[in-house]
């Protein structure tokens, strides 16, 4: 084979989008390939709570015809109490720290701009502060669970 004709097939694979090319001639046989690019991984690693991927294996699969006929069923909530939603996506987290109490549980009362939770997004713990005064009737999401924004997290009843 000529070194010049296989300086051209190679000038030809390098400026074309093939990833590899295979050339028989004469009973010589050729086969060149590019490397494959590298997949470069984020900064920072993922990490996912085990509890909530644990959870999501045993969600039962719904097929899409399923989905449609189900109707999401809307509770109605009484006007004495408020939604406190997420203002952002992220992870909720219940505590300060592992190892630390909840900032509320159901039963709490709480003053309007306390503490009730943390978000964490993007490596920022951001604190979550009440909009009202009131009870804690309900807690809408679990620890280190995904939350998405505008997402109800209490359900506070006012006092």
């Amino acid at each position: 084979m000529d070194l010049n004709y296989l300086k051209k097939i190679i000038k030809m694979l390098d400026e074309s989008n093939l990833a590899e090319i295979e050339i028989e001639e004469e009973g010589t046989k050729l086969k060149l390939s590019k490397p494959r690019p590298k997949i470069v991984s984020p900064a920072y690693p993922m990490q996912y709570s085990s509890h909530t991927f644990q959870e999501s294996l045993q969600k039962p699969v719904v097929a899409a015809d399923e989905k449609k006929e189900s109707k999401p069923q809307v509770e109605a909530i009484p006007a004495n109490v408020v939604e406190i939603k997420s203002p952002m996506v992220g992870t909720f987290y219940s505590a300060p720290s592992p190892d630390a109490d909840s900032y509320v549980n159901v039963g709490s009362t709480i003053k309007e701009g306390s503490t009730i939770c943390i978000i964490e997004a993007m490596k920022l713990m951001n604190e979550i502060e009440s909009e009202v005064s009131g009870k804690v009737i309900k807690i809408l999401v679990e620890n280190a669970q995904a939350v998405e924004y505008d997402q109800p997290l209490f359900l506070i009843e006012k006092l």
